[in-house]
């Protein structure tokens, strides 16, 4: 390679996957942090030893340039109530788009901001040792630096999702080097991070060095991006054919004769290689030419529900006269994931053959894409405890540990572009546009394509891309040998490249009433693969409110709160609040509306997700708009920014359960789903319909035999007990297993006459109702009485709390709730709840577990909460 010659998307390096044979130096600690409007002095200059850097903020990297300054104290927490907005270049007005608006003229971000560090030269160098700078992320445009020559300028580093890797061998010096980077802010014409609606944008639109900064040695020739491909000659799955690949590049001025080796679940292979001076070249090992890739009997990897995630090692090596020069080693997984379309033009996918119902949610990175491991780790297991199997990414192309603990969990990844910004305004797309487009896909193909876990990549979010956009991406996707389905949007398209999509972005993403996702047949309701949708608003606990609102009990909510909901067209929760008053009751304090509020929030995310399992695979998946926040907010989650699982969290976890009982708002049919590939026989159902006043009005009882990743009717609740529009109806539904042993409870409250929809009024948000059913006897509930208790052990699984709930009372205890907290009402979180926001009905004992944070706050107590049996507050024994 040639002194100062920029390589991009060649190879990502990453700690916790991947191997390789030199050294790889995080420069992560010791960065300095300014803006070059307070500066005289350039690139050449800045990177050279004994430049002043008085007055630079300290920082580490990764980190953007507003993420270091609220580390270091210059602003207040920018999520805090409207902290946001008193920071300089907050100028757009609340709930615009700031990725397509121009950052203010006086914004401090619209200079440009240097990163320096000063790091130790590796140790002294081998024959034809190289060394190596690779950035893992920019944003947006670059100028890098070192001992005071350019190595690229910003018509080379410009693209958010490139990586970088410069050949930097000449220009080490002995002892210390000195590195600066000038980073450029996105403008409204650039394919940066953005945030859409989901909640605001930075003012400095993330721009720095959000990706890590690594020096790395190799020989000669360097290896990168092993890929491991799979295909089952059948569906026993007692053959895998294996083709590997591998990225080389030969960075010397000659040519050179060597060896790729490697080994694949532990089968050997190898072939000579030539390479030309400066030569790329992909190299590939087939099946038809290395008969060992056949692998026999092969440990398979499946998503977590439908089996063990098993995961292999592939390394792969480069070997010039005996001497490695580079090795890689990742690990990758022994499946085959394809998709078809169904009868009705569904996208169905397939792992390993056996259809899987997608049942995921939408993820979002940190607002100012801040990491952090065990916060990541935290929403893994709380994405595996509500029997999730998807997560969607819409750009935010996450860090290599998110898909590496997606691998080793058995969690499926949907990835692709952002919508609403430059990424899909096409018409004003410039040749570089195009080039940086095809260079970022490209470096994020070689990036993650090894990865188990990804199910399919999406060209367009909310558009499918013109014809010579598509082609572009799609050559891209063939040249790196992509091994998974693409699809030209999130959204129904059909392109010249990408045919017909088979999904659907058709809403709602606001409140709609549980029957809507049976009863409609035109839009979000529970045919096809609905890529994003969502019941809308998702009220934080008062506990976590008072993390970021200064006024959390206020009522009436204030601009403070409003400030939390989404962008665009949510800016407001008139809907769901319209809703509530019309369905439940007009709450009278910010503790009525929370409360009113999980309960609508349960009983519609059960809903959504019940209706796509129930109707598999007439319909074939469902995302939930979203997973997560980016900051603390009262839309879009189904845990919120801190961790804290509310209501609808729980009814997501039990729609999702693997063996289930169901109710069915449209034609009253119990339905037992099987989400497993299992049989499941020997089961017991029981019904049970109650009136407000607990009096029994009909009950039946079925056996059931549960087929393999089935949907069944087992019994239909008569027509004839809906007869009175006033009348609120209790169905307790249970599923036991030959020995007597709980598989499923559910419990429902049914209005006697459901919603009915104004369908001509559908848009893109929601369909109106033209007239509200009515829960309003739930604000009048006979006063019931529960008992608690709780004790704290420790077992093999860590802090687990034990909670003991009674009522003895005659009357039904509804939707009681248990949550961990400080003594003086402060958050615990995550808590990992064996079920929450339950119904107990006369004379129940039920026992709930949680699992407590390792490092948790000691002495906590336990909140019991309710509709109709007061709160409490219990102490915990045993701590």
């Amino acid at each position: 390679m040639r002194k100062g010659f920029l390589l991009c998307c060649v190879f990502s390096l990453a700690a916790s996957p991947m191997l390789h044979s030199g050294t790889q130096t995080g420069l992560r600690e010791g960065w300095q942090l300014q803006s070059a409007c307070k500066l005289q002095a350039a690139g050449d200059t800045i990177a050279t030893d004994g430049f002043s850097t008085d007055g630079w903020l300290k920082t580490t990297v990764p980190s953007t340039v507003l993420a270091a300054q609220a580390a270091a104290g210059v602003f207040p927490d920018p999520y805090y109530g409207m902290n946001l907005r008193q920071i300089p270049g907050t100028t757009y007005r609340i709930g615009g788009i700031f990725a397509n608006i121009p950052m203010a003229a006086d914004s401090p971000y619209r200079c440009g901001w240097w990163y320096r560090t000063e790091f130790p030269s590796p140790t002294a160098a081998h024959a034809g040792e190289r060394a190596w700078l690779h950035f893992g992320g920019i944003n947006y445009r670059g100028e890098v630096w070192l001992n005071g020559h350019q190595i690229a300028d910003t018509t080379k580093v410009a693209g958010a999702y490139r990586t970088y890797d410069f050949d930097v061998t000449e220009l080490l010096k002995p002892g210390k080097n000195v590195l600066a980077v000038e980073t450029f802010a996105p403008t409204e014409k650039d394919l940066g991070i953005n945030w859409v609606d989901w909640n605001p944008c930075p003012p400095d639109k993330d721009m720095g060095l959000w990706g890590a900064v690594d020096l790395v040695t190799t020989g000669r020739v360097t290896l990168r991006s092993p890929l491991a491909v799979t295909h089952f000659t059948d569906s026993t799955l007692a053959t895998a054919e294996l083709t590997v690949y591998a990225e080389l590049h030969n960075a010397s001025d000659r040519a050179v004769k060597g060896t790729v080796e490697g080994t694949a679940a532990g089968v050997k292979f190898e072939q000579p290689v030539e390479l030309a001076a400066q030569e790329d070249r992909t190299v590939a090992f087939a099946p038809e030419q290395f008969a060992q890739l056949r692998i026999r009997n092969p440990k398979t990897w499946w998503p977590r529900q439908m089996g063990e995630p098993h995961l292999e090692r592939l390394t792969m090596s480069f070997r010039e006269q005996g001497e490695t020069t580079d090795e890689q080693s990742v690990d990758f997984g022994i499946r085959e994931i394809t998709s078809e379309l169904t009868p009705n033009g569904s996208r169905l996918f397939r792992v390993n053959g056996k259809p899987i119902l997608i049942r995921g949610a939408g993820w979002s990175q940190d607002m100012l894409l801040r990491t952090d491991e065990h916060r990541l780790r935290d929403q893994f297991r709380l994405v595996e405890d509500m029997n999730l199997n998807t997560i969607r990414l819409e750009g935010k192309l996450e860090t290599e540990d998110f898909f590496h603990l997606a691998d080793r969990d058995g969690i499926l990844v949907m990835l692709g572009w952002c919508c609403c910004d430059h990424w899909e305004h096409w018409k004003d797309w410039t040749g570089e546009d195009l080039t940086i487009a095809a260079a970022s896909l490209k470096s994020q193909m070689l990036r993650l394509r090894h990865h188990a876990s990804l199910l399919v990549w999406l060209n367009g979010s909310d558009n499918a891309p013109p014809a010579n956009v598509e082609r572009a991406y799609l050559d891209v996707e063939a040249e790196t040998h992509w091994p998974n389905p693409v699809l030209s949007a999130a959204s129904s398209a059909v392109t010249a490249g990408g045919g017909l999509n088979g999904v659907k972005m058709t809403g709602p993403y606001d409140y709609v009433a549980p029957s809507y996702w049976y009863l409609d047949k035109e839009n979000g309701g529970a045919y096809g693969f609905n890529t994003e949708t969502s019941p809308g608003p998702a009220i934080p606990s008062l506990a976590s409110r008072q993390r970021f609102l200064p006024d959390a009990k206020a009522w009436p909510p204030t601009a403070t709160w409003s400030y939390h909901f989404g962008g665009g067209e949510f800016t407001n929760l008139k809907v769901f609040d319209a809703a509530m008053q019309a369905v439940y009751a007009t709450p009278q304090s910010a503790a009525d509306y929370e409360r009113i509020a999980q309960t609508m929030e349960y009983d519609s995310e059960r809903a959504m997700y019940e209706a796509y399992s129930r109707n598999k695979y007439a319909s074939t998946g469902v995302i939930q708009w979203m997973l997560n926040n980016a900051w603390p907010s009262m839309i879009w989650h189904l845990y919120d920014y801190y961790l804290d699982a509310g209501a609808g969290y729980f009814g997501t976890k039990k729609a999702c359960e693997p063996v289930h009982i169901q109710y069915s708002y449209d034609d009253r049919t119990i339905v037992v789903v099987n989400s497993t590939y299992e049989r499941v026989g020997g089961l017991h159902a029981s019904v049970h319909v109650h009136n407000a006043a607990w009096k029994e009005l009909y009950s039946e009882e079925a056996a059931v035999d549960a087929g393999v990743d089935s949907a069944q009717i087992v019994a239909t609740i008569p027509e004839k007990l809906y007869t009175d529009a006033e009348r609120t109806f209790f169905i307790d539904l249970t599923l036991k297993d030959s020995a007597g042993k709980m598989v499923s409870r559910n419990f429902y409250w049914v209005p006697g006459t459901l919603t009915t929809f104004d369908w001509q009024k559908t848009d893109y948000t929601h369909t109106p109702a033209a007239r509200h059913e009515d829960l309003t006897a739930l604000a009048n509930l006979p006063a019931a009485k529960v008992i608690a208790t709780a004790r704290l052990e420790k077992t093999a699984r860590g802090r687990e709390l034990r909670v003991e709930l009674e009522n003895p009372s005659g009357a039904l205890a509804f939707q009681v709730s248990a949550a961990v907290r400080t003594r003086n009402g402060g958050l615990i979180a995550p808590v990992i709840w064996s079920d929450n926001w339950i119904e107990l009905v006369p004379g129940e004992k039920r026992v709930l577990t949680a699992l407590l944070p390792e490092s948790g706050t000691d002495a906590p107590v336990v909140e019991i909460g309710s509709w109709n049996a007061g709160e409490q507050k219990i102490a915990i024994v045993g701590q």
